[in-house]
């Protein structure tokens, strides 16, 4: 698949979206997203409750290759949409390439729920599974980098981070990068406006992680400022790692299996990823 014809399948998708109730609209979500997925038989999964939160476990059929521990998931989709079953495919991936269990959050979601709420789900099950690593796409890697600003405060211990075209920063026009297919500058910016009351206040030019890795699409107007942001974060002891993929849009990960390129930047931002977990103390 080329990834023309990925944006044209994945905008008709969304488009069918439109004007639906948020319910209906999740579950049109998931089955779009789940249109691109190939469910490996050699990952397992269980659908369980960590305090008190909705997740699901995956983890290889034959047992982690490599040390124990696990790794935390947020997903993506704007803070309205998206579940563990959306995003099982990015789950699997990172089952994959680390050879360790994923733990994928089901958060609460806008507008039932608070950002607040969000940040509160991911906290309770990050802390715990003390987990070996963190992952966040999109609207989920800014939840992971809160996450992990909020632990640093509180003098705990943040392990290597993992953030795929995240939000960082405060998105203001004036820094966002271009439109893009699947995601415009207007859209960045109202979902901001949705939840920006509730965000907490954190020194943006700080990791909050000794290790952050990041995963960029080229054509995403978020792009702009990860580079500001990975720029910042370079400047401190903190290893630090940028992976853009050529000629990717934003949401492209969902079509990881069909699109080269894509595959190419995954492989590298997972193999930074993975050796910063096992240089932070493998299995933890």
């Amino acid at each position: 698949m080329e990834i023309e014809a990925f944006i044209n399948r994945y905008r008709q998708g969304l488009c069918g979206l439109q004007g639906m109730p948020p319910v209906d609209a999740r579950r049109g979500y998931e089955r779009l997203c789940q249109s691109f997925q190939l469910n490996s038989a050699t990952i397992a999964d269980e659908a369980t409750t960590i305090a008190g939160v909705p997740v699901t476990r995956l983890w290889p059929r034959d047992g982690p290759r490599q040390g124990g521990g696990v790794v935390v998931y947020a997903h993506g989709g704007g803070w309205t949409l998206g579940s563990s079953r959306s995003h099982r495919g990015v789950a699997e991936a990172l089952v994959q390439a680390l050879s360790r269990e994923v733990v994928s959050v089901d958060y609460r979601l806008l507008p039932e729920s608070s950002y607040s709420d969000a940040l509160s789900d991911v906290l309770g099950v990050w802390q715990a599974c003390d987990p070996v690593a963190a992952v966040g796409d999109s609207a989920g890697g800014r939840l992971v980098l809160d996450a992990a600003a909020t632990l640093a405060r509180e003098g705990a211990g943040v392990p290597p981070l993992g953030l795929i075209y995240p939000v960082v920063g405060t998105p203001q026009a004036s820094l966002l990068g271009a439109d893009a297919p699947l995601l415009s500058r207007d859209d960045v910016l109202a979902l901001w406006t949705m939840v920006a009351a509730t965000v907490p206040a954190h020194d943006g030019y700080l990791p909050p992680s000794q290790h952050m890795h990041v995963l960029a699409a080229e054509y995403d107007p978020l792009t702009a400022m990860i580079e500001g942001a990975v720029a910042q974060w370079s400047r401190t002891s903190a290893q630090v790692s940028l992976e853009i993929a050529d000629g990717m849009v934003h949401s492209a990960l969902h079509g990881l299996p069909w699109l080269p390129s894509l595959q190419l930047a995954w492989g590298r931002f997972c193999s930074r990823l993975g050796e910063s977990i096992e240089a932070d103390g493998d299995g933890r």
